[in-house]
């Protein structure tokens, strides 16, 4: 019998792991091992086809990346979409062949077991039995020349095999995470994007913070790296993560980030790329790191922004971790050095720099427990990157927005909450102007089925995030289930 990973599964029944997950719990589908047998997926997910995966939309894109950058006529692939259509034939013969020899496994594993049974008859009984078994071998291989399930496994297969040849999925070992690797991307980079903490420090081949141990699969070498592995790390299989892209299937020994405690503190010089302005007193601020160094946070953190003159403020992160290069704050206009300095002074292309990570509003990774997340006026920031990364490492199984403002900007945001709310079916944004923290978590809790399955996150000013955690609590929220975040006001 056949197995599929969850992340491979998921995407071949182009669910999300979290809806996969879902239906692991309810009993749909069995595991083994942390895997799903084929037949079990197809039984669940009977409409399977291969035109039907997400992934396809970014073929094109991939597709191009893919083509080699030498001019030599040996190198020159077809036209890609003749390409793309080959692949599809091949994918689809060789799925064939893959289903008949499944289905000739099994036929050998009941005649093993039929054969065993007439070790145990009687002499005199031997002969009856073999023309017996001889009959339900003709009916078997009739059965077997054109089952219901065979064209099933076939389309899966194919999809399968397709999809290998798109992207290669890669397991981590202690942890058990595992991600894909699209293109000609780099196993870090696909690590990164995916949500993972992988250690790593420039991302350009030079610390060797990013090395790991190659235990199965094949990768290939995209750049050329400055850190030199020692002789024996080679010969024990260690790459640089950012320097390798997977081929096949890998599996990968790495260390990962599992806790806020294991990420380094950093101190980074980025520049300003943009400047928006929601009113006279909130601004949203992007910065950018240089290529060499990118920020490790997790999402929810902080990090405290140093002008040139010296004049400081710690501030939430309100981008994702799965890109740590561009960062977002939402910055309300204070009496401080800092806000004088930054509304009044601060350009595009200016220079500034980061230090930190600080905090541990950070979100609950080792369950698929729906989630409610709570913000109260610049306490989306924290909450949208914990939003972000949710959606990057696709493991929760529903999400909920309530944000409660009263500032003259309104939600800003509402645009974005909106986008995620038409795109995906487990996720709801509820707005609201109330002005009242305890209604706000009142409200969230009477919306749920089976509130004390929730995971409730929570941040915003001090005073209203009390007043909505006591709230939570009274309304028979464990108080293990809330994390908060609160901000300066």
């Amino acid at each position: 019998m056949r197995y599929l990973s969850l992340s491979r599964a998921a995407r071949l029944a182009g669910i999300t792991r979290a809806e996969l997950q879902r239906r692991i719990r309810g009993g749909d589908i069995p595991t083994f091992e942390g895997a799903v047998a084929v037949e079990d997926l197809l039984r669940t997910f009977p409409s399977i086809r291969l035109s039907d995966d997400s992934a396809l939309e970014r073929v094109e894109r991939i597709k191009r990346e893919a083509l080699p950058k030498q001019d030599g006529r040996d190198t020159r692939l077809p036209d890609p979409q003749v390409l793309v259509s080959r692949l599809h034939g091949l994918s689809e013969g060789l799925a064939e062949r893959m289903a008949e020899l499944e289905s000739a496994n099994v036929l050998l594993d009941e005649i093993g077991e039929r054969l065993k049974g007439l070790a145990d008859l009687p002499a005199d009984q031997v002969s009856s039995a073999l023309g017996s078994m001889s009959h339900w071998l003709a009916e078997r291989r009739t059965q077997l020349a054109a089952p219901p399930s065979a064209a099933d496994q076939a389309r899966l297969f194919a999809k399968d095999s397709f999809l290998r040849i798109m992207a290669a999925n890669v397991k981590l070992i202690p942890s058990g995470h595992d991600f894909f690797v699209e293109g000609n991307e780099s196993i870090l980079d696909a690590s990164v994007r995916a949500g993972l903490n992988l250690n790593y420090g420039c991302a350009s081949g030079n610390c060797g913070d990013c090395k790991a141990r190659l235990v199965s699969g094949e990768t290939w070498k995209i750049r050329d790296h400055d850190y030199v592995l020692s002789e024996r790390e080679k010969s024990m299989g260690y790459i640089l993560a950012c320097s390798h892209t997977a081929v096949t299937d890998l599996v990968i020994e790495a260390a990962e980030a599992s806790k806020t405690t294991d990420l380094p503190n950093q101190r980074i010089r980025a520049s300003v790329r943009k400047i928006d302005r929601h009113s006279p007193d909130l601004i949203s601020l992007q910065l950018q790191t240089p290529r060499t160094q990118t920020l490790r946070f997790m999402a929810g953190q902080r990090v405290r922004l140093i002008l040139a003159g010296g004049e400081s403020r710690e501030l939430s992160i309100a981008s994702c971790p799965c890109n740590g290069r561009n960062l977002w704050f939402l910055v309300r206009r204070g009496t401080d050095a800092f806000s004088q300095t930054l509304f009044d002074g601060l350009r595009q292309g200016q220079a500034l720099e980061i230090e930190g990570p600080q905090g541990t509003f950070v979100l609950t990774e080792d369950t698929s427990d729906p989630a409610v997340f709570i913000a109260f006026d610049e306490g989306i920031a924290p909450i949208k990157s914990l939003i972000e990364h949710a959606i990057s490492i696709d493991t929760i199984e529903s999400f909920a927005l309530h944000w409660d403002t009263a500032r003259p900007e309104g939600h800003h945001e509402s645009g974005w909450c909106r986008a995620l709310q038409d795109a995906l079916d487990n996720f709801s944004f509820v707005p609201s102007a109330s002005g009242d923290p305890g209604e706000t978590a009142q409200q969230a809790v009477r919306t749920l089925p089976e509130p004390a399955r929730h995971r409730f996150y929570v941040a915003g000013p001090k005073d209203e995030v009390d007043r909505a955690v006591s709230r939570l609590i009274q309304m028979g929220i464990s108080e293990d289930r809330i994390a908060s975040e609160r901000m300066d006001g």
